[in-house]
């Protein structure tokens, strides 16, 4: 959906996916159940790479920042968290590039539609390896700005608004400390970050998937993309990026969440 309309004028693009449901019918229909996991491998290894480093470091910057400015390590500043969050996110962004550009061009191949730049590889492993001899390391690489101002964006709100909502949560006595505090602020921390990272998701998803000629970078990306689509391309699959990114944020910060209660358990360490 991010692809489909490229560069053409609004209204003039073809719209082979009109919504989230219609979209997975229509590639169930053509490459079955397969053709709807395409990617998931690269996307497995890209997420390691991006929420150990998002998630672990974190805290650890979080905590460095609040000693260089003077602050406890317990004190929440607002302006500080979103510090740590880009940095860490950012962290991560470059530590699965690679993985994350084989899987958007695995995942926008297609033998019946042809939308966008169409790059087919039959592995993970083929596809880095391909990239690797034509291209070299700079190859790998394609796309890391977009996905440092992407990722960066997500993360620098993703954790501040989930410690912000607990904070609310427990102000207002909404939920008691546990799982269901948990999920809510997890959820608000999903849509916040869905609506923050849906323009830099569509930019890193053009840079990843074009073959060098078509944007110079993200900022070319984006200026091209406006004027020619419109501002609302920017927002192009919206609503299957929320329906991605909000259970994953659920199920990351709650797991997350359990690991520290657990891990502190078996450490001996005050809850």
């Amino acid at each position: 959906m991010q692809l489909q309309g490229e560069l053409a004028a609004k209204g003039q693009g073809k719209r082979i996916y009109t919504g989230l449901f219609q979209g997975l019918a229509t590639i169930y229909k053509h490459e079955g159940i397969r053709g709807c996991q395409k990617g998931l491998f690269p996307a497995y290894i890209y997420q390691i790479g991006l929420n150990g480093c998002r998630l672990g470091f974190y805290e650890p910057v979080r905590r460095g920042l609040n000693s260089l400015f003077g602050y406890e390590y317990t004190d929440q500043q607002f302006g500080l968290n979103i510090a740590a969050g880009a940095s860490s996110g950012i962290m991560g962004a470059i530590a699965g590039s690679p993985f994350y550009l084989i899987k958007i061009r695995m995942q926008s191949y297609s033998p019946v539609f042809k939308i966008g730049a169409q790059t087919h590889y039959t592995s993970t492993l083929q596809g880095l390896s391909t990239i690797w001899k034509t291209e070299g390391v700079r190859g790998l690489y394609r796309g890391v700005d977009a996905a440092i101002l992407r990722t960066g964006a997500g993360s620098s709100v993703q954790l501040p608004i989930y410690n912000w909502s607990k904070t609310v949560i427990e102000k207002y006595n909404l939920a008691a400390d546990g799982p269901v505090r948990h999920l809510l602020a997890s959820a608000v921390s999903g849509l916040g970050v869905c609506i923050v990272m849906n323009p830099w998701d569509v930019l890193m998803t053009r840079m990843y998937n074009q073959k060098g000629n078509l944007y110079k970078n993200p900022f070319d990306c984006a200026y091209k993309t406006v004027t020619i689509e419109g501002p609302l391309a920017l927002y192009k699959g919206f609503i299957p990026h929320l329906m991605r990114i909000g259970p994953h944020t659920i199920l990351t910060l709650t797991f997350m969440e359990q690991t520290m209660y657990w891990m502190k358990k078996i450490e001996g360490v005050p809850l």
